[in-house]
């Protein structure tokens, strides 16, 4: 079992590494990069790749460890309770299986993605030590352990935002997909636009990184960007000549708000024109 990339995701050499390791060591594989850069595209693709089923637990502020592995609705079986309804006296009708129960239960090997584990309290991750080393729990309402019958695939993705426990990253392997370099980009915006137009993509791709280097851009323009930026200018058919008389310093590209994301990097680049304009009087 080995993940070569997919036709429609770009796998550099070192990921297709990291993953394979990930699933010959069975490992949990902790991916961190910008955002947009295909953290969570990854799963879903190993997924496609690999021809497996894929459970997507996506973490928020309020996410607890517990609500991967399953809830227990007591409002429902009280409120059943007092209607005289026989389910009560089963509580397994009241058990709500989670991702990490779901993916674990499988016959064949499944995919687990825990998306932007950073977003949870601190302590989520610690909580889930015992469960992604043996892939078992305890159904404390059931009185039963749940162990895994194929242990699954797991990917985590973080954007970075907290810094995770030792404990926890001791138990991973890690990579961090770097920002692709003008080839690896050139690959992966084929696979979306097998028929661009070869001068397009040299003017915006050439717009694209100068805007990433700008001193002081608050959020850079990421990969999924430059896609939505790319069929953005296809429909408006943007002539690449106005893309290749495009200069960073004294005026704004085409639709530019689907690169820029906040009022201050629009400010910023705003006050650069500007700046230029008044120099040239």
């Amino acid at each position: 079992m080995a993940f070569q990339g997919t036709n429609t995701y770009v796998a550099t050499e070192d990921l297709k590494v990291a993953v394979d390791a990930a699933i010959h060591l069975e490992k949990p594989l902790l991916v961190k990069g910008e955002p947009g850069t295909g953290k969570t595209m990854l799963a879903h693709e190993v997924a496609k790749a690999l021809d497996k089923t894929i459970f997507t637990w996506h973490i928020k502020s309020t996410t607890t460890a517990l609500q991967g592995l399953y809830e227990y609705d007591a409002v429902s079986r009280l409120r059943d309770s007092q209607l005289g309804d026989e389910r009560v006296n089963d509580v397994g009708n009241y058990i709500k299986k989670g991702k990490f129960w779901e993916a674990i239960e499988q016959h064949e090997r499944s995919i687990l993605l825990i998306d932007e584990i950073d977003k949870a309290d601190i302590e989520f991750p610690n909580d889930l030590l015992q469960e992604l080393d043996k892939m078992e729990f305890y159904c404390y309402e059931l009185r039963q352990k749940v162990e895994a019958n194929s242990r699954p695939i797991v990917i985590i993705t973080s954007n970075n935002e907290k810094e995770l426990p030792d404990a926890f990253l001791r138990r991973c392997l890690f990579h961090y997909i770097a920002f692709p370099d003008r080839n690896t980009m050139q690959d992966i915006v084929n696979v979306h636009f097998p028929d661009l137009e070869e001068r397009l993509f040299r003017n915006a791709v050439k717009i694209f990184y100068d805007l990433r280097e700008v001193p002081g851009l608050k959020k850079k323009p990421s990969t999924s960007e430059l896609i939505d930026w790319l069929r953005l200018l296809i429909v408006g058919k943007i002539p690449p000549d106005q893309l290749n008389n495009t200069d960073l310093a004294s005026q704004l590209p085409p639709y530019v708000g689907s690169l820029i994301k906040n009022e201050q990097d629009l400010e910023l680049l705003q006050n650069m024109s500007n700046r230029q304009q008044r120099v040239r009087w």
